[in-house]
């Protein structure tokens, strides 16, 4: 009410304002004008008297009386009156006898200058144009013939503009304190109050849906916060009722409130240092602006919450193009945008360094040596004087960004840095550094194909702890040290004895962030998808979907399935038409031919197979090959009957457990290779073998035909095993680990 008084006086008072200084200008100039034609009239009028009284100036006081009455009652003159030389009135109009015995001051001017001369003056109280004009005989000065003109007409003129602009203001007043009132009512008090309501109501734990206001509305951003603040409220109040449950029954879930404190302690105050190829937060130009932008990555949810509680810093390469623009002149900024808690660095790289390090030797060379999935890994010397180099920029970075940090801890992301760990520990030996290696590593055999296979080792072998997904990415590892560097292993403890230093190996499988949704946190999703909506979008008579999220990459078998949904549909036919397959295909290193040509072949399959089976609107497999969020991509997970994991070989496959994760009705089949990481944790999914077609499209059916009580048995199972190792149990085991080796000599090391 107060926002409204305040607002309508102040259109009020501007109004008031707008309209006097408006007024008074229409006063002047109108009063300015009537000035100016009452003076011309009054000249002409004077002049033309002139003539007729001169001839007669002579015949004395009567007939000069009987010219001046005779002119006397024309428009607005008030009279005439005859001064003699001296100022002695000579004649005068009836009306004007009692107030014209003393002369204007026109009568001077008029006297000194031999023209005529006019000014407005007073006569008692009223407003008067008095005109002179010499009178003549035999070329000198007989008198004096003044007019007298009534100028009150011009006041008069001037009050009415006045009243006119009061009734005017009044009447816009009234009608702007009523427009006012209503828009404020309608677009900002009711909005407002609708708000504070709903979070009145989100307080007392009884929120519904947020009121969305329209679009373009300026409340817009508030309801955009009020939902992120209900969000956030909804997310702790369920994680305070889930912390309480878990302490009643003795449980240890992980959340990224546990995390945060957790961590802090077990760094003791030291500082911690996140190293990574994807920067956390990107800017890009949109236009004329610079947008912040997240990338969808599970290690931003894992390490983030971490490098918030300790004030930490995340050093990546910047690659985006306003990301330059952004930093300050250390290259340092502080993040997220609107908190501020930890610093991000950022590394620039030139265009040939970013093809030969990342492109090249990492992704062409030991991406696919380590993914054995029949794609032959190109090593170039000038690739790995690359990454070589970038290793080296990233190192010099580091140290710069740990000069002042006692005992830091430093954990560096995959296979894109594995020199870095040796280039810090030598430089910083008292850092305690750990490497996660997120996808595979591949037998002895295999690994030998890298020509630089022991600098990469003895690289990798700087790092105080390893980690890897699996265990059995560890056992190759171990067993890669042991047939090609000189070293001492210790396999009852996991650990590599190089150079006088040790080296600890670990499995630790990375996992998602498994959020338990409440009647709270599901009120505030709105506008998502049934599936009945994306049922009827497939076609209308399909009964069962399928979905499928991949990075087109030729390591997650999308040609193996959809041959599996071809050769399905061949022998159960009953399901065309009812079946429908959608694909979310991102593309992926399209600098790289290999992945350019790959993403075409998989098009080209899907537009095979649909060209076999399309009747009408209705296709088996809808392929999406372009990028999409989680939040595009959710309703399909917990829509889809089943889900296809068919990777050829994966560390671990993040999307398995994020479909089960998404899963809150406890439905769903998830169909999962046996050469993923996580076929090792998710044991109630229905296990397939990618190469074999046969198996796929038998897994298929089995999972559309499975019932529902063992539907709901294998999924509850499995999200309650992706629940309690999920990913910030993941990011707290791994700082704990690193946090508890000793940075002592080796003799003592062994003692642990």
């Amino acid at each position: 009410m107060k926002l409204s008084l305040r607002l309508i006086a102040s259109l009020v008072f501007s109004i008031s304002l707008l309209t006097f200084l408006v007024a008074r200008n229409q006063v002047r100039s109108q009063k300015s004008g009537m000035r100016g034609d009452l003076a011309r009239r009054a000249e002409v009028l004077t002049e033309s008297l002139q003539e007729t009284v001169e001839p007669v100036l002579q015949k004395g006081p009567t007939q000069l009386r009987r010219i001046v009455e005779r002119f006397g009652d024309r428009q607005h003159l008030a009279g005439v009156a005859i001064y003699d030389p001296d100022g002695k009135l000579l004649a005068a109009s009836a009306n004007l006898e009692h107030n014209a015995g003393t002369p204007p001051n026109v009568f001077a001017t008029c006297k000194a200058s031999d023209t005529g001369a006019g000014g407005f003056i007073k006569i008692g109280d009223m407003a008067m144009y008095a005109y002179a004009v010499p009178l003549h005989r035999d070329a000198n000065l007989a008198g004096v013939l003044v007019t007298f003109h009534d100028a009150g007409f011009i006041e008069a003129q001037s009050s009415n503009i006045w009243r006119g602009a009061l009734w005017d203001v009044i009447a816009e007043v009234l009608l702007i304190v009523l427009i006012t009132f209503l828009i404020v009512r309608s677009t900002i008090v009711g909005p407002i109050t609708r708000i504070s309501q709903w979070m009145k109501d989100l307080r007392n734990g009884n929120a519904g849906p947020l009121p969305q206001p329209s679009a373009g509305d300026f409340l817009q951003p508030l309801t955009s916060e009020a939902a992120s603040l209900g969000q956030s409220l909804a997310e702790a109040r369920m994680a305070a009722k889930e912390e309480a449950r878990l302490r009643e029954a003795g449980d240890t879930l992980w959340t990224a409130d546990r995390l945060r404190v957790g961590v802090r302690r077990r760094l003791r105050g030291n500082s911690l240092f996140v190293i990574s190829n994807r920067e956390p937060y990107q800017h890009v130009h949109n236009g004329k602006e610079i947008e912040v932008r997240v990338p969808a990555s599970g290690l931003v949810t894992a390490l983030e919450p971490i490098l918030n509680a300790c004030d930490g810093t995340w050093i990546a390469h910047g690659s985006s193009d306003a990301d330059r623009e952004s930093v300050d002149s250390h290259d340092r900024l502080r993040v997220p945008p609107d908190l501020k808690h930890y610093t991000l660095r950022r590394v620039w790289l030139s265009k040939e360094e970013e093809d030969g390090y990342y492109f090249g030797f990492a992704n062409e060379g030991i991406w696919p040596l380590c993914h054995i999935a029949h794609t032959r890994p190109n090593f170039r010397t000038t690739d790995w004087e690359h990454y070589r180099r970038v290793n080296e920029k990233f190192a010099q970075a580091t140290l710069e960004e740990i000069e002042n940090a006692e005992e830091p801890f430093v954990l560096i992301q995959d296979y894109h840095f594995a020199l870095l760990p040796r280039l810090i520990k030598t430089a910083r030996p008292d850092a305690r550094v750990a490497i996660f290696w997120h996808i595979p590593w591949p037998n002895p055999e295999a690994f030998a194909i890298c020509p630089w296979q022991k600098e990469l080792l003895d690289g990798l072998l700087g790092a105080d702890l390893i980690g890897f997904h699996i265990q059995a990415h560890c056992n190759n590892f171990l067993e890669t040290v042991d047939q090609s560097i000189e070293c001492r292993i210790e396999w009852d403890r996991f650990a590599v004895n190089h150079s006088n230093h040790f080296t600890i190996v670990r499995p630790h499988p990375i996992s998602v962030a498994f959020v338990d949704s409440s009647e709270e946190s599901r009120g505030l999703l709105t506008g998502e998808p049934s599936r009945a909506t994306i049922l009827e979008k497939l076609g209308p008579e399909t009964l069962f979907v399928g979905v499928g999220v991949d990075r087109i990459d030729y390591t997650k078998g999308l040609l193996e399935r959809f041959l599996g949904i071809e050769r399905f549909l061949d022998k159960y036919p009953q399901y065309v038409r009812k079946f429908s397959f959608v694909q979310f295909g991102a593309p992926s290193r399209t600098n790289i031919k290999r992945y350019k040509d790959f993403f075409f072949e998989v098009e080209a399959e899907a537009q095979r197979i649909n060209a076999r089976f399309q009747v009408d609107r209705w296709k088996p497999i809808v392929f999406y090959g372009q990028h999409h969020d989680h939040h595009e991509i959710n309703p399909y997970y917990r829509a889809a009957d089943l889900c296809l994991v068919t990777s050829l070989h994966d560390g671990m496959n993040l999307v398995a457990k994020e479909f089960v994760a998404a899963r809150e009705d406890e439905d769903g089949v998830l169909v999962l290779s046996q050469f993923t990481g996580a076929i090792r944790e998710l044991r109630d999914a229905i296990p397939v073998n990618p190469y074999d077609i046969e198996q796929l499209a038998e897994s298929i059916r089995r999972a559309l035909e499975m019932s529902p009580e063992e539907r709901r048995a294998r999924m509850k199972r499995m999200r309650r095993t992706v629940r309690e190792h999920n990913v910030y149990r993941w990011a707290a085991d791994l700082i704990s680990e690193l946090a508890e080796i000793r940075l002592d000599a080796p003799e003592l090391t062994e003692k642990r």
